[in-house]
C-alpha cells in the first residue's frame, strides 16, 4: 500500500523555482486529484502550457502576478504567511489554458489539479473578497475556514478550501468521510491535505480509517507534508502550543461535497 504521508521532495532549485510536491493520480493510486507545491524566488516565473486538467493556483504567501489568458491579477501583495488570517488570491484556469505566476518577492504557490470536463469555464482571478469565510465547530472543535473554490463557484471538478485550527483543537471532526458515490447522502471525493504549522517545528496527528478498519493509519504530519485521503474518516488533532493550517484539494466523479459522519462520534453534534 502507498504511504499516506508524502514528504517534500529533495530540494533542487531551477531558475529560482523549487518544487516541493508533485502528487499525481498515478503516484497517489487514485483517479482525480493532483497537487503541486512550489517556492519561487523573487523574479522567478512559473508557467505551464495547460493540459487535460483544470487548475486552481493559490498564492499562499508573497507578492506576485497571476495570469491566464485575459485573467490578470496585476501585482498582488499577498500574505506574509498562511497564518496571517486573511484570504489568499487565486487563479482558476480551465483545461488546456496556459497560466503563469511571476514572483515579485519570494512566493509560495500551490497548484491544485483535477480533470477538466467541459473546459467552458473561463479563466478568472479569485479575489480574497470572493471567498467566503466561516467558523465551524465550538470549543476545542473550533476552526476557521476559507472557501477558495467551493461547489457554489464554477469549475468542472475542483474543490479547494483552506483551514486554520487553533492550538489544542480538533479539525475535520467529528470524523467524517466522503468515499461513496451515494448521493444525496454522500459523494465520492479524493482529498489531499497540505499541512503547515506555526511555529514550523510542530506536528499534527491525522487518522485515516474506514468502518471495517481495512485502512486504519495515524500519521504525524509535519510542516510541509501532504496527507493523502483516498477513503475513510480523516480527523486532525493539533497539539497544544501549535497552530495548524491545511489546504484541501478535493475532486471526484461529481462536483459536490456531501459527507457522512462516523456514527460512533456523531452524538456530539446533537
Amino acid at each position: 500500500m502507498r504511504t499516506l504521508r508524502v514528504r517534500p521532495l529533495p530540494e533542487s532549485v531551477t531558475n529560482g523555482i523549487t518544487q516541493l510536491h508533485r502528487v499525481t493520480p498515478d503516484s497517489a493510486g487514485w483517479h482525480y486529484v493532483g497537487f503541486e507545491m512550489f517556492q519561487l524566488k523573487a523574479g522567478a516565473m512559473l508557467d505551464a502550457e495547460g493540459d487535460a486538467d483544470e487548475v486552481c493556483v493559490v498564492l499562499l504567501s508573497g507578492t506576485g502576478q497571476l495570469v491566464s489568458g485575459m485573467a490578470d491579477s496585476g501585482v498582488v501583495e499577498g500574505r506574509s504567511s498562511v497564518f496571517d488570517h486573511t484570504p489568499p488570491t487565486a487563479l482558476y484556469a480551465p483545461m488546456h489554458a496556459r497560466w503563469s505566476v511571476q514572483a515579485v518577492t519570494d512566493c509560495e504557490i500551490a497548484v491544485c489539479k483535477a480533470p477538466g470536463i467541459t473546459g467552458t469555464h473561463p479563466a478568472r482571478i479569485i479575489l480574497p473578497s470572493d471567498m467566503s469565510l466561516e467558523v465551524r465547530g465550538s470549543g476545542t472543535n473550533t476552526r476557521h475556514v476559507c472557501n477558495i473554490l467551493p461547489e457554489t463557484e464554477p469549475a468542472d471538478s475542483l474543490l479547494v478550501v483552506e483551514v486554520i485550527t487553533p492550538s489544542g483543537n480538533w479539525s475535520s471532526y467529528p470524523p467524517h468521510k466522503h468515499d461513496k458515490d451515494n448521493l444525496p447522502h454522500e459523494s465520492y471525493l479524493e482529498e489531499t491535505y497540505f499541512h503547515k504549522l506555526n511555529p514550523p517545528q510542530g506536528y499534527v496527528h491525522q487518522r485515516v480509517y474506514t468502518d471495517d478498519r481495512s485502512l486504519d493509519e495515524t500519521v504525524s504530519a509535519e510542516d510541509g507534508d501532504v496527507v493523502l485521503v483516498p477513503k475513510g474518516y480523516h480527523p486532525v488533532g493539533v497539539p497544544h502550543g501549535y497552530e495548524s493550517y491545511y489546504l484541501n484539494v478535493m475532486a471526484g466523479p461529481k462536483r459536490i461535497w456531501k459527507f457522512y459522519n462516523d456514527p460512533n462520534h456523531e452524538w456530539m453534534l446533537r
